[in-house]
């Protein structure tokens, strides 16, 4: 977590960025994967050597994460908060406890509430065997409070092509375009999150932006609250200025949410990830994939997991994927089905 601080400090960006309550977590995922095989993989020549399982260290590329056959993360579980998954290349194939599943990319974004506890699967098929399969994907974990922690899980689509675009433009022609996943920008509203993320309630100012900003322009970030949690995580480009203190590409920085903030790009096109949101200002309590509020809490999820399995789950494999000729569609577990 990152402690607050009014002077401008800034962060360098590793794997996992650091962030601010109610965030818990969020890691850009950026991999050049070769072309795919038959099992929508990597060929096994194209493996190497990697520690297949744990495969972290991106060393042509690309990683395996926990996959083996597919790259990604196989069946896992997660209890008490919520997921947002945005794909802005590639493709992701979900797979869950309930039954549902589906696949989405190409700026679609996946929002998933684990509320009491499910299992899912997060697969990333390379479906071409002719060319590359680039994957580029952020995960951000949103914590509930604890009323909401033991809520029904759900997940629901935000396709790309519904998703709001919107484009400011600096009185010299400049432009900043975003992507706005949650929150509002003057009279423009995000498509809505699953009804009970924290991110549901206007007055909880949950804000998720993804901008990329032309040489040279000019964006001012308004005031919201003085109690706003505010982070820029500055991702391409070469550098910006933050209210005149310069933050160089691939760093992050801590910013206060009552006052504006005047963000210049610098020579080179930009592209900078917006979280920002009220605190839920609640004890957290994380152990691997499960986040409550006391550690009694943790271990009753951790038997509640070993006893239910959190439903189970109804797939042959643990990484499932679906046909390599699948195009993007949701399946939800009333079997109701939802393509772009």
């Amino acid at each position: 977590m990152i402690q607050k601080n009014e002077t401008f400090k800034t962060f360098p960006l590793g794997f996992n960025w650091p962030v601010q309550d109610p965030f818990l977590f969020c890691v850009h995922h950026k991999d050049a994967y070769p072309e795919g095989n038959e099992d929508q993989g990597p060929s096994a020549k194209q493996l190497g050597n990697r520690s297949l399982g744990s495969d972290f260290q991106n060393p042509s590329g690309w990683s395996m994460y926990h996959g083996r056959t597919v790259p990604g993360f196989p069946e896992h579980p997660h209890r008490g908060f919520e997921t947002v998954t945005i794909v802005l290349e590639g493709l992701v194939d979900h797979s869950d406890s309930s039954g549902a599943t589906g696949r989405y990319g190409g700026g679609d974004v996946q929002w998933m509430t684990a509320g009491s506890g499910m299992q899912h699967a997060e697969m990333f098929p390379m479906v071409h065997q002719d060319r590359p399969n680039p994957l580029e994907l952020f995960q951000i974990w949103l914590n509930l409070p604890a009323k909401d922690k033991f809520v029904k899980p759900n997940y629901k689509m935000l396709w790309s092509e519904q998703i709001p675009i919107v484009t400011k433009t600096a009185a010299d022609g400049r432009e900043t375009t975003i992507r706005l996943i949650s929150g509002q920008i003057d009279n423009v509203k995000s498509l809505k999150p699953t009804p009970d993320s924290w991110a549901a309630a206007e007055a909880n100012h949950v804000s998720i932006w993804l901008a990329e900003m032309s040489p040279g322009a000019v964006l001012t970030l308004p005031a919201v609250s003085g109690t706003l949690n505010r982070t820029l995580y500055f991702y391409e480009g070469e550098s910006l200025s933050l209210d005149g203190e310069v933050l160089t590409s691939y760093h992050g920085c801590a910013l206060m949410g009552g006052k504006e903030v005047e963000v210049v790009n610098g020579v080179t096109a930009a592209k900078f990830l917006l979280l920002e949101a009220e605190p839920i200002n609640e004890p957290v309590v994380q152990y691997g994939p499960f986040v409550m509020n006391t550690r009694e809490e943790i271990v009753a999820a951790s038997r509640d997991y070993q006893a239910t399995a959190f439903g189970g789950w109804p797939w042959k494999r643990s990484d499932p994927v679906n046909p390599q000729s699948s195009g993007r569609f949701a399946r939800y577990e009333d079997g109701t089905v939802e393509t772009p």
